[in-house]
C-alpha cells in the first residue's frame, strides 16, 4: 500500500539486503540487483562524479504490491561504504537491515512504489496511470565535505546549489531549460503523483498550476481524501495524490513548482524548481514543436518561505482513513508517557580554534531532551544483541516488549524556534495532537483526536511548538528516532528506542546475518 523513499547514506560495505513486507508468504517474491557505481552528471552547466545506482541518478524504480518479498542485492564498486535504508517499510525482527547512518546521502535515492494485492483496489478512483516525483537537492560541490567542513568549522553548511525533481532542477536555475522533468498526460483523466521528499535539509511547499491535488495517501497509509492547491512535504515524508486534468486539451502548460518552507535563522536554499506539465495534443492536430513552444506557461504562486499558518492548516487536514477496511488502531491505553525537548543550542569551541557558530567561541549543536547524541564506536544493535550495551555515551530509551508509548516532543527557542520533522524507524506512530507554545499536560490531552489521527513514520514538530504521537512498541531491537534535517542530525538531533524482546519467538529479535559487517 502506498509509496516509500529508498535512501542510501553511506556506511557498511557492500550487502545482500531482505525487505520482507507483513504477509510475505501470500505474495510473489521480486528479485532486484543494485551496482553501486560511479557516473559523470552534468547539472548546472557543471560535470561531476556521483555515486548512483545502475548508473542511474535518481535510482532504478522498485514495484511491487502489497504483501510480495523483495530480494534484493546491492554490490558496491565504489571506495566508499554502502548501507541502504527502506523508509516506511516496517523490517518486523530484522532490525539488521535497516541501514541507517549518521552522514548524508546526496544522489543515491529512488522510488519504491507499493501497488494494492493483486485484484485488489485503491480506496478511491483508479488512476489512469502513476508517476513518481522525487525532490532532491543538487550541490555543485562534494556534499561529504560539505558537510565535513561544517561539523570542523562548528557552522551552518554550505546550502544545495538547486532543487531537483526527477534528478533535474529545471528551467529557472542558468544553463537548465533542457534539464527539465516534462509529465506528459491526457485529458480528462486521473493521475496518481507519488511524491517523495529526499532532499537532505528543507521541507518544501509543491503545486501545479491551474491544478488542483486531492491528498490520498501519507507515508504509505491512506488518508481521508481532501482537495489542495498546495502540498508541504517534509524531508522523509511521502504523499501520494490524484491529479484530475483538465477535461479538454487546454492550448498551455502549467508549472509543477516547489521551493522551501523555511521557519529558522540559518542560511538556506531560497530557490524554486520547477518542472513542466505538458497535455498530449488531440489525434488529428497540426500541433508542431515549434508551436507547443509558444503555448502559455502557467505558474501557480507557492506559499511565503515561512507561511507556518498554511503548514498549520495542511497538516490539520490530514486524517486517517479509519475505515472498516483501513482502520485506524490507535493505542487508546498509554503504558508510558514521554516528553522529550528539541531544539538547536550551542556547545563550546576547542581550544586554541576559531569557530563559525553564533559567536566565534561557539559551534552549532542539536539535542533531543538537551542530549546531543555521541555516535557509538560500536553499532547500539551490535552491543545490544552480544551484550556489550554498557558505556555507549547515547541517549537510549528501554521499553518492553508491547509497550505502549505516548511521546510529546516539545520545540524549543534557545536559538530561535524551528519547525523539526522527525522521522521513527521500525514503527508507524499516530499523530494525536499538536500545537503552538508549550505543550500544557492538564489541558492538551483533553483535546487528542484518538479516532481518526493521522498514522505515519515523519512528523514535523511545529516551529515553536509541539506534537503528540502514540505507538506501540512491538518490534523488537535498537530503533533510530532522529531530526530528518540531516544537519540537525549531524549536530546530535537524534536517539534510539530500546525495545526489548517479548515471551514468543515472533516476538523475538533474529540473530545478525552470517556475513554482516564488524562495525
Amino acid at each position: 500500500m502506498g509509496v516509500s523513499l529508498v535512501k542510501i547514506p553511506v556506511f557498511l560495505l557492500s550487502l545482500i539486503v531482505f525487505c520482507i513486507f507483513e504477509h510475505a508468504l501470500a505474495g510473489t517474491t521480486r528479485h532486484y540487483h543494485f551496482e553501486i557505481r560511479h557516473q559523470n552528471v552534468t547539472r548546472l552547466c557543471h560535470t561531476k562524479s556521483i555515486v548512483t545506482v545502475n548508473g542511474q541518478f535518481p535510482g532504478p524504480r522498485i514495484v511491487a504490491r502489497e504483501g510480495d518479498r523483495l530480494l534484493i542485492k546491492v554490490t558496491n564498486h565504489v571506495q566508499n561504504n554502502i548501507s541502504v535504508h527502506w523508509h516506511g517499510i516496517r523490517q518486523l525482527q530484522s532490525g539488521w537491515a535497516d541501514g541507517p547512518s549518521y552522514v548524508t546521502q546526496s544522489t543515491l535515492y529512488g522510488p519504491l512504489i507499493i501497488l494494492p494485492k493483486l485484484n485488489a483496489q485503491y480506496p478511491f478512483a483508479k488512476p489512469h496511470k502513476e508517476a513518481p516525483i522525487i525532490f532532491g537537492e543538487w550541490w555543485n560541490a562534494d556534499p561529504e565535505a560539505v558537510i565535513t567542513q561544517a561539523l570542523q568549522t562548528g557552522g551552518g553548511p554550505n546550502v544545495s546549489d538547486a532543487y531537483t525533481i526527477n534528478g533535474l532542477p529545471g528551467p529557472f536555475y542558468n544553463g537548465s531549460h533542457k534539464d527539465t522533468f516534462k509529465l506528459k498526460v491526457k485529458p480528462g483523466k486521473p493521475y496518481l503523483l507519488h511524491l517523495i521528499n529526499a532532499a537532505l535539509n528543507d521541507e518544501l511547499f509543491f503545486s501545479i498550476a491551474n491544478h488542483t491535488l486531492t491528498v490520498v495517501e501519507a507515508d504509505a497509509v491512506y488518508v481521508k481524501p481532501f482537495a489542495t492547491n498546495t502540498i508541504l512535504i517534509a524531508p522523509g515524508q511521502t504523499t501520494n495524490v490524484l491529479l484530475k486534468t483538465m477535461s479538454h486539451y487546454p492550448n498551455a502548460t502549467f508549472l509543477m513548482t516547489a521551493r522551501p518552507y523555511a521557519t529558522g535563522l540559518g542560511t538556506f536554499d531560497n530557490t524554486t524548481v520547477a518542472a513542466i506539465l505538458e497535455y498530449k495534443t488531440p489525434p488529428n492536430t497540426h500541433h508542431s514543436s515549434a508551436s507547443l513552444k509558444t503555448l502559455p506557461l502557467l505558474k501557480h504562486i507557492l506559499p511565503a518561505l515561512n507561511d507556518t499558518s498554511f503548514a498549520t492548516k495542511f497538516t490539520n487536514k490530514l486524517r486517517s482513513l479509519a475505515s472498516s477496511q483501513f482502520p485506524a488502531n490507535v493505542p487508546q491505553k498509554v503504558d508510558k508517557h514521554f516528553f522529550f525537548t528539541v531544539g538547536l543550542g550551542t556547545t563550546p569551541c576547542p581550544q586554541n580554534q576559531t569557530c563559525q557558530g553564533p559567536t566565534n567561541a561557539t559551534k552549532f549543536a542539536a539535542s533531543m531532551n538537551n542530549v546531543s547524541f555521541i555516535q557509538p564506536t560500536t553499532a547500539l544493535l551490535q552491543s545490544h544483541f552480544f551484550g556489550q550495551s554498557n558505556g555507549n555515551g547515547t541517549m537510549v530509551v528501554v521499553l518492553p516488549f508491547n509497550t505502549s508509548v505516548e511521546l510529546v516532543v516539545q520545540d524549543t527557542s534557545i536559538l530561535g524556534a524551528e519547525s523539526h520533522p522527525l522521522h521513527l524507524h521500525g514503527f508507524n506512530f499516530f499523530v494525536v495532537g499538536q500545537g503552538f507554545g508549550n505543550y500544557d499536560p492538564k489541558k492538551d490531552p483533553e483535546n487528542f483526536n484518538l479516532v481518526d489521527p493521522i498514522e505515519r513514520n515523519t512528523v514535523g514538530v511545529p516551529s515553536g511548538g509541539w506534537v503528540a504521537i502514540r505507538f506501540l512498541a512491538d518490534n523488537p531491537g535498537v530503533w533510530f528516532m532522529h531530526c530528518h534535517l540531516e544537519v540537525h542530525t549531524s549536530w546530535g538531533l537524534k536517539m534510539a528506542w530500546f525495545v526489548l524482546d517479548g515471551k514468543l519467538p515472533n516476538q523475538k529479535l533474529f540473530p545478525p546475518p552470517t556475513d554482516l559487517p564488524k562495525c
